[in-house]
């Protein structure tokens, strides 16, 4: 049975830079008050008329060029966002079509939010272990700044989201010694309503649509106490289960990559589990919270700037709305 391996990272963030100060103007907040609480000093923002898509084909031409590998190579896409660019199709056909993949490809869209990027990898890794594909694309993605409440009524998420994404090539390997080692994922309904967007729903009729706006349903909630609460400690026991599944320790992480939510869960995440800086890695100061694409984004800097070398432990764990959660660990 073949392990998956990564062969090329990408990202791609808008060039829309809005700091703190920028978001004090519209909102009663202050970069002291958005740095106490998240670590957060700046994030990327689309233009008018962006799409998510287009970042990630930028990102996935990255991931496709350091793979040395076209992009007619890549049997399947994975997408994960939570915010697709229409309400049907998923973007994933949209970034077959970008990429000018040929043939008919599968592109399979999934909506894990914050998780997004973990799920995506374990189902791009059961198609390689089941031999169904060889080389599969995966994307995380997300655009949050057109959802955003831009007032003080909404200041608590309007803060912390931002766009961007991440790509990478999952491919096949022979070589034991090397890949991903195994999964830990999890979900938690009753807690579903914690951080989620009511509308737009398909249970409400079209001309209801405008009321639902007018009541605020649309816009992002979050319960941000209880979000802290159980992240801080999901993610902790889930690095602690994907590695004992794995016949691995926590002395050999050589580096974990949790989803940057706040950089006060990433720290609290570090402390419990006793890991030294570095092995570690975060970058939600300069990007905020994108969601899906946060752990691909931070993977690819990770990569380029030779955090990551060949044997080297690598972890990700995330946590999100749903509340979903899970990690996975693997050789590099």
């Amino acid at each position: 049975m073949p392990s998956s391996i990564i062969l090329g990272t990408g990202r791609a963030v808008p060039e829309r830079v809005v700091t703190n100060d920028e978001l004090s103007k519209t909102m009663d907040t202050s970069d002291e008050w958005i740095r106490a609480r998240t670590g957060i000093e700046r994030r990327h923002w689309i233009a008018p008329g962006d799409r998510g898509v287009r970042l990630a084909k930028q990102a996935s031409e990255a991931a496709l060029e350091m793979a040395g590998l076209p992009a007619g190579a890549i049997d399947a896409i994975v997408y994960a966002t939570s915010t697709p660019d229409h309400y049907a199709p998923g973007n994933g056909v949209f970034l077959q079509r970008e990429l000018d993949v040929g043939g008919t490809i599968p592109a399979i869209d999934i909506r894990m939010q914050c998780a997004g990027f973990v799920y995506a990898l374990s189902v791009a890794d059961a198609y390689i272990r089941a031999g169904l594909f060889r080389r599969l694309l995966v994307v995380g993605q997300e655009i949050q700044s057109t959802r955003m409440q831009l007032s003080t009524e909404g200041r608590n998420t309007a803060v912390i989201f931002a766009d961007g994404a991440g790509a990478v090539v999952v491919g096949a390997t022979d070589d034991s010694t090397r890949g991903i080692r195994g999964f830990d994922l999890h979900s938690q309904g009753s807690n579903a309503e914690k951080l989620w967007a009511e509308g737009p729903s398909s249970m409400v009729r079209l001309e209801s649509w405008p009321e639902q706006l007018a009541e605020g349903k649309f816009w992002l909630s979050m319960d941000g106490r209880e979000v802290f609460r159980h992240a801080v400690v999901r993610m902790p026991e889930s690095v602690r289960a994907v590695l004992a599944g794995a016949g691995e320790s926590l002395a050999d992480v050589s580096l974990l990559i949790a989803h940057q939510a706040n950089l006060r869960i990433a720290e609290a995440i570090q402390k419990e589990l006793q890991l030294r800086d570095d092995q570690t890695y975060n970058n939600i100061q300069r990007y905020g919270n994108t969601t899906a694409a946060t752990i691909p984004i931070a993977l690819d800097e990770c990569v380029r700037a030779g955090r990551v070398k060949a044997g080297d432990l690598v972890v990700f764990t995330a946590f999100g709305s749903g509340f979903v959660w899970g990690s996975v660990a693997m050789r590099w």
